[in-house]
C-alpha cells in the first residue's frame, strides 16, 4: 500500500511512492520566481527610460515600448550579424566538443595504451591554467595562420576542452561495462565500431549535457572574441558593447539589445529542454 506524504511536507514508505507536500510546492515556486525575476526585470528596464527607472516609484510592469527600443538597438549595433556569428560559433563548438571529447573519453576509459594516465593528468592539469596566460601566444598563432578577425579563430582553439574530455571519460567509465566492450570485440568489432554502436548510445545523456553547457559558455564568451574579432564581424556579446557607449548610455536600449540576444538561447531551452532533462533522467535510471 502506498503511503502519502503529510500535508506539510513530503514523505515515503518502504517500497512506497514519494509524494510532494505543500512545502515542496512553495519552495519550487519561490525558486522559480527568483530564477525568472532577472529576465522579467530586463523586460521592464527595456520598456522604460533611465528617468522612469530612477523615479522614486520605478515601474514594475513592461509596456510595448520594448519593441521600439529593440529596433533602436538594431540600428545602433550589428546585433543580427552578431546573432548569426554566435549561432555558428556556439553550434560548431558544441558539436566539435561533444564529438572529440566523447572520442577522447572513450579512449582514456576503455582503451589500454602506454602513457594514458600521464596524458589524462596533463589534460586535467591544463584546467588550472588561466585563459589570460595564453592569450598573447594564442593571438600570435592565429595572426600567423591568417585567422585573426575570422570566426575560425574563435572556433578552432575551443573545439576540444579538458573539462569535456574528463567529463566524458568519467561517464564512459561508469556507464559502459567492460563486459559489453569485450563482447563487441569478440564479435569482431573494431574500436571505431564499438565506439559508434556501443558507447555512443550509452552516453547520449552526457553528450546532451556537455553540448548544452558548451553552447551556453560559447554563447556568453566575451573575452576571447573581443580580442580576436573585429567590430565588423562580432559575436553577439561583442556587439553589445556598441550599445553602452557614451557618457550616460540609455539603459532601455542596452537591455532591449540584451533581451534580443537572449531570445535564441531561450528558444533552444524551450525546444530541447524536455529532451535534455529526459536524457539526463534516463541516464540516471540506467546508472
Amino acid at each position: 500500500m502506498k503511503r502519502r506524504a503529510s500535508s506539510s511536507g513530503s514523505g515515503t514508505a518502504n517500497g512506497g511512492v514519494l509524494e510532494a507536500g505543500w512545502v515542496t510546492y512553495v519552495v519550487i515556486l519561490l525558486v522559480t520566481l527568483v530564477s525568472v525575476f532577472p529576465l522579467y526585470y530586463t523586460i521592464v528596464m527595456a520598456s522604460h527610460t533611465n528617468a522612469e527607472m530612477a523615479a522614486s516609484r520605478p515601474p514594475i510592469l513592461p509596456n510595448m515600448s520594448v519593441v521600439d527600443n529593440v529596433k533602436k538597438a538594431l540600428e545602433l549595433a550589428p546585433l543580427n550579424r552578431g546573432l548569426i556569428n554566435s549561432v555558428i560559433v556556439a553550434g560548431s563548438l558544441a558539436l566539435g566538443t561533444v564529438a572529440l571529447s566523447t572520442l577522447a573519453g572513450f579512449a582514456f576509459a576503455k582503451l589500454r595504451f602506454r602513457g594514458s594516465n600521464i596524458l589524462l593528468a596533463i589534460c586535467v592539469a591544463t584546467m588550472m591554467v588561466p585563459l589570460q596566460m595564453g592569450v598573447i601566444p594564442l593571438y600570435m598563432l592565429m595572426a600567423r595562420l591568417g585567422l585573426a578577425g575570422h570566426l575560425t579563430a574563435v572556433i578552432l582553439p575551443g573545439l576540444c576542452t579538458a573539462f569535456g574530455v574528463f567529463f566524458m571519460r568519467q561517464y564512459v567509465a561508469s556507464a559502459v561495462p567492460d563486459e559489453l566492450i569485450e563482447a563487441a570485440y569478440m564479435d569482431g568489432a573494431r574500436p571505431i565500431r564499438v565506439f559508434w554502436s556501443v558507447v555512443v548510445p550509452a552516453v547520449r545523456p552526457a553528450m546532451a549535457v556537455l553540448g548544452m553547457l558548451t553552447f551556453l559558455m560559447a554563447w556568453n564568451d566575451f573575452f576571447w572574441p573581443i580580442i580576436v574579432l573585429s567590430s565588423q564581424n562580432p559575436t553577439v556579446q561583442v556587439s553589445f558593447q556598441s550599445l553602452a557607449t557614451g557618457y550616460a548610455p540609455q539603459q532601455s536600449i542596452v537591455m532591449a539589445g540584451t533581451l534580443y540576444g537572449t531570445v535564441p538561447v531561450l528558444i533552444v531551452f524551450a525546444v530541447l529542454g524536455r529532451q535534455i532533462v529526459g536524457g539526463i533522467m534516463q541516464g540516471a535510471v540506467k546508472g
